[in-house]
């Protein structure tokens, strides 16, 4: 009997990818990282594949360096294969060009994800894929996670006969990260499967001196169309031992396919085609409605290239009528999308070769599923029954209601259509981004798979904030086979992970009547009913739900868990959900020792005393789940569920953004959506997320009224205002003012220094940086209210004027009004302050181009987006283009900026040159003697002023008929100086943007770079960077990395003219001030690289700080500056490593960081000390260094 096995589709692949291979050259980029990072792991841990030896495994700087590499190891005879997705597949076509055109038998897995046009989209469907069907390569589809795992075997094997490289691949998200219970192939099976005369067929291809050939010849047009049609052969072959290998799985594990599996009435009329995860949803829905009686049927795409006609149109029953062919993938301005026009195209050319009996049927194309837009049975019943109407819809999207143009149709979901679900059990989780939801979830399923004899299916529905986003984790299990890759509607099980939810989303509509509840309250169950909005507990009441609460909070505070509550919760749901788990001879297991041994596995790389504090969690919350005894009625003591968003947001954000808030935007028409992908800015002030259980309470007897707190908030929710004595006429009772101290009374009378309760993520940075501590944190609900009316007031009051601000000063710099406020960022996060003093200095004239990263998802994330505007409407202009070109994108703003500014300024000297009115030419007089480059940007708002003169004046020009005006006018805002800020993390600047960011700071134009150094991929997961020092643990570094850190900024210094610094808002907040207000006001080519601790380097971000000024001391981070304007290196941090030894704090109790303590366990003591060691020689050798070149 298999082996069952619970993993997710990434890792199904994986595993076979890794057994078949002897070479992996890998890049991360979300979905597809997972199956590199299983290779790594794997290789780590000294796994062999199927020969008995090791895997090379080998991280590029790019996917397009990745394609390279493997196709200069299938060049020179290694089996070799790589993992991608998106943008990512792309980047390696012109390489899959040349690997098919060679007959080079490769495997590349992808996990399909839409890619970024309008927007980014991180989520599935397959544009990516149908971007690669005229490469040569094979494709190959698998539409489950079972699938994954044996169209990869299928994959492997087939490639090495065919000699045609395999793209094969499966829906990202839904398919790459669903957690499955799978039959395992056996390392014996897979060995089987692999036959080695093909494998010793293509060594005696490779490049060798020994017998030397050459491949990638230039040829000439006498012979190049003959070369091409040369391997036509091998793709008329490939079908047939595609199948053949299909066979032999079949064989070998009983599990068998066909390259078109059908599935459905074997006389339907109505038949869908489809290919991917929407495959296993429409079965289930055909099963369904055979067994009422439909003559419907499917027709499951396995390989899609090469396309076998012959096949394809056998799947099809000969009493077919009408085909739904459906597309997850748009073409725009096409026919038909890409597996439309082949099924057109193959029965078509079936019926003129006479292959097949029946009448032409009538063929429809619908698109569905696009960026993970949920597909379920509803929908699908929808779709066949289109099929039998007279006039059926074609051309049809679904799941959307598309009214973008006059012919536009639609399929929406049949709502009296269920799908019979036998004993199946189905469980909501609705947690808090990063609060440990979705990874308890995790092991839950895993648990439940693989202690009882269910079938069991996790899903985990998450957005793409980086923390405090909505998270719901759909767990189902039951006796059936599970077909259900769509979320839960119905629930048996709904628990609410994060209390404040209760009044922003409908949490019970799924709930089935009679189901249990589970509310993570800080109110016991005497107290809770007078705590809730009226709607939820007259949706308790009428579905006569099982009503329970725990602290889970309190209990975690209290065994040093602090926000982490996924433990205590993932207990409760054990102890309610009365799952009897058993060995495999039957033996019953206790479920909380069961929870436990998983704690240990999964926390034991954290240390023992994290995993000693999650057992203490679980016996806690074994006891502490009480029953909620509610009465017939609701308390009506709270109100009813707030708005998403107040009366006065503007007309967009009530139609539009409050529905993505409310968890709604499935319900938005395509006509609401903005057609090029321009959104408004300054909308997160609008979401009053509201999920800290604690904020910072202010002292005013402690103050002395610094800024530093300000400096180091991460979402800009905590801040100083200076202002006149009777300013505070009208202030809430509880509003909190003090005296203007030495440093701030030159500003005004009063300063306050406030917090929004609803914006703060609780992460106690400022509590931390505070020198004199007065700020503490206290329990944010009794405070909300008031807190919320003191927000209000204070912002109200007035800024002071920024023409008496010294932004060089870091306490100046913190009373100008932040641009960029409440992100997505993670609590605590170390890279947002940097942005938000960026946008202090120079926002209210910023250009940003933004790498695609956390900066780029916390900057431009929906349903809100951070970066904001002044009084004025003038704030920062934000866009990002990819991840690999984004220093050549700012570029291209740059060359812009600088093209219209001075066009603007030929047509002023036209207007002088010419007879226009004296005024007008005075008025162009003045604009030309403008200095725009003053520190305090009087000159900037000089030019604005003047520019609103012109206009005007261009108006009464154009009135007069003066051509020169209606062109002076469209440009005229171009005439205001413009900052070109580039911003990205180390894996693009050090990685795969560098060759581009090197060029751009080459061109010597007036761009500025900000690098925020988190030492690691922080995006996609942890992986290792050419930043990540000696030493530290990574994904692609599971054995500690060997290499030492890049000296980007000593890189960019040797081309002189670039101003370069090194910066710390955790050590030194005075000279990051200085260093962005330097780069900002240089002439000329700038790059900063800030250090940005990070939960990714096994941290609390709370200690953040301490960590920075760690890693500055040991001088593994020293600080310093280049000014071009000089010519001197400047130090501004000292060499402490005499006392504040790198390699101790690293695996230090106080200062360690599971990147490195986590290498003791991997390596050894030993070897351990020699990797650290080597890293504080290096940091050392290079601080020395940098003091030669201060002192030269």
């Amino acid at each position: 009997m298999a082996k069952k096995i619970m993993v997710d589709g990434n890792t199904a692949a994986a595993q076979i990818a890794f057994a078949c291979s002897e070479v992996a050259a890998i890049y991360p980029i979300t979905p597809s990282s997972p199956m590199a990072e299983t290779c790594d792991e794997l290789a780590s841990a000294c796994k062999t594949n199927i020969w008995g030896s090791i895997p090379s495994i080998v991280e590029m700087e790019s996917e397009g360096g990745a394609a390279g590499a493997v196709h200069g190891s299938l060049t020179t005879g290694s089996l070799t294969t790589t993992f991608t997705a998106s943008q990512g597949l792309l980047l390696m076509i012109p390489n899959m060009y040349k690997i098919a055109g060679e007959l080079a038998p490769t495997v590349f897995h992808v996990s399909a994800r839409s890619l970024a046009c309008q927007g980014l989209c991180i989520f599935g469907d397959q544009g990516d894929v149908m971007a690669c069907r005229q490469t040569g390569f094979a494709m190959l589809c698998s539409n489950s996670v079972q699938e994954a795992h044996d169209m990869a075997m299928v994959a492997h094997a087939s490639t090495l006969e065919s000699k045609v490289p395999f793209l094969h691949f499966f829906d990202g998200f839904r398919t790459s990260h669903e957690v499955q219970k799978i039959d395992e192939i056996p390392m014996e099976t897979i060995r089987e499967m692999i036959d080695d005369k093909f494998v010793e067929d293509f060594r005696k291809r490779a490049l060798d001196p020994e017998h030397p050939t050459m491949r990638g010849t230039a040829q000439n047009p006498d012979i190049n169309f003959q070369g091409r049609e040369s391997c036509e052969k091998y793709y008329q072959a490939t079908p047939a031992i595609v199948q053949k290998y299909m066979d032999k799985l079949a064989k070998l594990t009983g599990r068998a396919y066909k390259l078109y599996d059908y599935v459905g009435a074997p006389d339907a009329e109505y038949v869908a085609i489809a290919m991917g995860s929407g495959c296993d949803t429409l079965h289930e829905t055909v099963d369904a409605l055979v067994k009422e009686g439909k003559k419907v049927g499917l027709v499951k795409v396995h390989l899609y290239r090469p396309f076998s006609m012959k096949d394809f149109v056998q799947a099809i029953p000969a009493t077919v009528k009408v085909i739904t062919v459906l597309d997850r993938t748009k073409e725009p301005g096409a026919i038909g999308d890409p597996l439309y026009l082949d099924a057109c195209a193959a029965i078509g050319q079936a019926k003129q070769q006479g292959l097949v009996k029946f009448a032409y049927p009538k063929i429809l194309a619908g698109r569905y599923g696009i960026g993970s837009k949920d597909f379920t049975p509803n929908m699908c019943a929808n779709i066949f029954k289109n099929m039998t109407e007279a006039n059926p819809k074609d051309r049809f999207v679904v799941g959307i209601v598309d009214d973008g143009t006059a012919n536009a149709q639609y399929i929406l979901g049949d709502d009296s259509f269920v799908v019979p679900k036998g004993d199946r059990k189905e469980c909501m989780f609705w947690g808090l981004g990063a609060d440990g939801t979705v990874g308890a979830n995790k092991n839950s399923i895993k648990i439940i798979g693989n202690y009882t004899e269910n079938f069991a299916q996790g899903y985990f529905e998450y957005d793409s904030k980086k923390s405090g986003g909505v998270t719901i984790s759909h767990l189902r299990f039951g006796s059936d086979m599970i077909r259900s890759p769509y979320f839960i509607n119905t629930a048996d099980f709904t628990a609410c992970h994060c209390f404040p939810y209760l009044e922003k989303y409908d949490m019970l509509k799924a709930a089935k009547p009679g189901s249990v509840f589970l509310l993570a309250s800080p109110f016991s169950a005497a107290e809770i009913w007078d705590h809730m909005p009226v709607e939820v507990e007259q949706a308790i009441i009428d579905k006569k739900i099982k009503f329970y609460v725990i602290d889970a909070a309190k209990i975690a505070r209290e065994n040093g868990m602090g926000t982490r509550t996924n433990t205590v919760l993932q207990t409760a749901f054990f102890k309610l959900s009365g799952i009897t788990l058993k060995k495999a001879d039957g033996t019953v297991l206790d479920p909380v020792q069961v929870l436990k041994d998983y704690a240990t596995k999964a926390y034991s790389k954290k240390g023992e005393e994290v995993v000693a504090m999650n057992h203490k969690c679980i016996e806690a919350a074994s006891a502490a789940i009480e029953e909620v005894k509610y009465p017939s009625a609701p308390s009506a003591k709270v109100a009813k569920m707030p708005a998403a968003v107040p009366a006065e947001a503007p007309d967009f954000i009530q139609k539009v953004t409050a529905k993505m808030i409310a968890q709604k935007g499935n319900e938005l028409k395509v006509s609401e959506i903005p057609d090029d992908g321009t959104w408004p800015t300054a909308t997160t002030q609008w979401e009053k997320r509201n999920v800290a259980a604690f904020i910072p309470e202010w002292d005013t007897s402690k103050c002395i009224q610094c800024g530093q707190c300000l400096a180091i908030c991460s979402h800009a929710t905590i801040r100083m205002k200076v202002y006149p004595a009777d300013a505070l006429k009208g202030a809430p009772a509880t509003f909190k003012s003090m005296d203007a101290g030495v440093l701030t009374k030159k500003f005004g009378e009063k300063v306050t220094i406030q917090v929004a309760p609803e914006d703060c993520m609780g992460c106690e940075l400022c509590v931390v940086q505070c020198p004199k501590g007065a700020l503490k944190m206290v329990p944010q609900i009794p405070l909300r209210k008031s807190e919320a009316e003191n927000w209000k007031f204070f912002l109200g009051l007035p800024e002071v004027d920024p023409m008496k601000l010294n932004t060089k000063m870091l306490l100046d710099s913190q009373l100008k009004r932040p641009l960029f406020e409440f992100s997505g960022a993670c609590a605590g996060c170390g890279e947002t302050p940097y942005v938000k003093l960026l946008t202090q200095i120079c926002g209210d004239r910023l250009l940003i181009a933004n790498a695609t990263g956390c900066s780029s998802i916390y900057g431009g994330n929906l349903p809100t987006t951070p970066y904001c505007q002044r009084s004025d409407g003038r704030g920062p202009a934000w866009s990002n283009s990819l991840f690999e070109d984004n220093a050549q994108f700012g570029l291209g703003m740059r060359v812009s900026a600088d093209k219209l500014y001075g066009y603007a300024m030929e047509l002023v000297d036209k207007v002088l040159a010419s007879d226009a009115p004296a005024a007008f030419k005075d008025l162009c007089t003045k604009i030309k003697a403008v200095d725009q480059y003053d520190e305090k940007g009087a000159g900037v708002e000089q030019m604005r002023a003047l520019v609103k003169e012109l206009k005007a004046a261009c108006d009464a020009g154009i009135k007069a008929g003066c051509p020169i005006s209606a062109q002076l006018k469209a440009v005229a805002d171009n005439l205001v100086r413009k900052s070109v800020w580039v911003l990205g993390g180390d894996g693009w600047a050090y990685d795969i943007g560098y060759g581009g960011l090197d060029h751009v700071l080459a061109s010597g134009k007036n761009i500025k770079i900000l690098v925020m150094d988190t030492e690691v991929y922080s995006n996609t997961g942890g992986q290792a960077s050419k930043s990540t020092p000696i030493g530290a643990i990574a994904k692609f570094a599971a054995s500690g990395k060997t290499q030492a850190k890049k000296n980007l900024g000593l890189m960019q210094m040797q081309y002189k003219n670039v101003y370069v610094a090194y910066v710390s808002m955790g050590t030194n907040p005075a000279a990051t001030v200085k260093a962005f207000n330097e780069a900002e006001n240089y002439n000329g080519p700038a790059i900063i690289i800030a250090y940005a601790h990070c939960i990714e380097q096994g941290l609390l971000t709370k200690t953040g700080p301490a960590h920075q000024k760690a890693a500055v001391e040991s001088v593994h981070f020293p600080l310093w500056n280049y000014n071009p304007a000089t010519g001197k290196l400047k130090l501004d941090s000292a060499d402490k490593s005499d006392t504040v030894s790198f390699a101790k704090n690293a695996i230090s109790k106080e200062l360690g960081e599971n990147r490195f303590k986590q290498l003791v366990k991997k390596v050894g003591p030993e070897k351990a000390e020699e990797l650290l060691q080597k890293a504080e020689v290096g940091f050392k050798e290079n601080y020395a260094l940098l003091k030669k070149l201060a002192e030269m």
